[in-house]
């Protein structure tokens, strides 16, 4: 047992207060002169602060005469710099576009039931479980883009110092795709004009339901051929963003796959007076009145429409999903197939036809007549897609140099 210092006394003391605070005062001050203070008012004695560290690593660069950067040069945060508003968190859930949100939702839920099943953690999972999930995805022969998705989706539920390593996961991601380029191209058929006025056709029904959905529907076909557009972007089209007139419809495209940012961006659709059935004027103009008359006069231009034909307010929503466009597409296709004898190559294409049709087929009409479609589809400028499947093969018919030799051959 360590002794006191002999210099060490102990005494009572009580506290008693005065005018200025609380003082101890030994209990008898006689005999102990010496002053007492309070030790809340005495510095606190800092504990030794730790050496300062170096901070650097494999990737550290000092240019001449920099000094090696340590802790001491490290801010002290506090709770204040780890918090963000309400206001912001709302904008957070906010942020990602309705089918950007409802994509990643569903690959996220997909993800989530393979780990069940696997008996796997999915939050945080490790790049092991990562791996695994993509191969698994490769092995049912998902499209690159879609498996990209997935990733994409997954990582995003992470923090950022727990999302799982990529390097593996996308080596099998790339040559997974190299292995599918080398098969057969399957790319949905173009929507031609002859095909478009196919499709408009069947929008005609005696039964009032009928009516009204061919009305939407029709409007559907030709808007969404003569803009070029995405399935997404006629899904989220209002009516406030539309101008009808006489030479066309001016559609404003709030955002787009290509406009994530939201600038916004105009397009216009020319009228075909040559061609009544699928002049999108015409048939902009049928659906609006219709929504007009019961009562649809702002909000989603393309809706549901009930067995009797009405254009309800939906609980869940009036927007369609993108989904629903598709079907609409299909739809229609089948309605035009139906009367085909089963040896009719129209029949083959229209039972391939998807929403996309719309986008390509167009796109395929302007390039052969020399034309660029870029702006017209919203594409960005210069971009690798429109060279590539519409512009360089457009070319190809148009440049040939088969042709040309030929052109040569009879003018001399």
């Amino acid at each position: 047992m360590t002794a006191e210092p002999a210099d060490t006394e102990v005494v009572d003391a009580e506290v008693v207060e005065d005018g200025e605070g609380l003082f101890p005062v030994p209990a008898d001050p006689g005999k102990h002169p010496r002053p007492f203070i309070d030790v809340d008012l005495l510095p606190a004695v800092a504990d030794p602060a730790p050496a300062a560290r170096p901070l650097v690593n494999r990737h550290t660069m000092l240019r001449p005469g920099q000094a090696v950067p340590t802790t001491a040069d490290a801010p002290t945060y506090s709770e204040a710099d780890f918090r963000i508003s309400q206001e912001t968190a709302e904008l957070l859930d906010d942020a990602p576009p309705a089918n950007t949100s409802r994509t990643y939702t569903s690959a996220w839920k997909k993800f989530g039931e393979w780990c069940a099943a696997e008996g796997r953690v999915p939050l945080p999972c490790t790049t092991a479980t990562f791996t695994e999930y993509v191969g698994h995805l490769v092995r049912a022969d998902a499209s690159p883009a879609t498996i990209r998705v997935h990733m994409s989706a997954i990582r995003s539920q992470h923090p950022d110092d727990q999302k799982p390593g990529t390097k593996e996961a996308g080596k099998m991601v790339r040559k997974h795709a190299r292995s599918r380029a080398n098969r057969a191209p399957r790319k949905a058929p173009p929507v031609t004009p002859s095909l478009l006025g196919s499709l408009v056709a069947t929008c005609a029904a005696p039964t009032p339901g009928g009516q009204v959905v061919a009305l939407r529907d029709a409007a559907l076909l030709t808007l969404g051929w003569g803009m070029l557009s995405r399935r997404s972007e006629l899904a989220h089209l209002t009516i406030e963003r539309l101008t009808v007139e006489e030479d066309g419809v001016t559609v404003h495209v709030a955002y787009s796959k290509t406009d994530q940012e939201a600038e916004g961006e105009d397009t216009f659709v020319p009228a075909d007076p040559d061609n009544p059935a699928v002049c999108p004027v015409r048939r902009m103009s049928a659906w609006l009145a219709e929504l007009r008359r019961q009562g649809h006069t702002s909000g989603p231009v393309f809706r549901a429409v009930t067995r009797t034909g009405a254009i309800p307010t939906r609980k869940r929503g009036d927007f369609l999903t993108p989904a629903t466009i598709g079907d609409i597409v299909k739809a229609r296709a089948e309605a035009a197939a139906a009367p085909l004898p089963d040896d009719d190559p129209a029949r083959a294409v229209l039972a391939k036809l998807t929403a996309h049709g719309l986008r390509r087929g167009p796109a395929q009409y302007l390039a052969r007549l020399g034309q660029d479609p870029t702006a017209q589809g919203r594409w960005k400028p210069g971009s690798r897609t429109v060279e590539k499947h519409y512009l360089a093969p457009a070319r190809g018919r148009t440049d040939n140099p088969f042709t040309a030799a030929r052109a040569a051959a009879e003018e001399s």
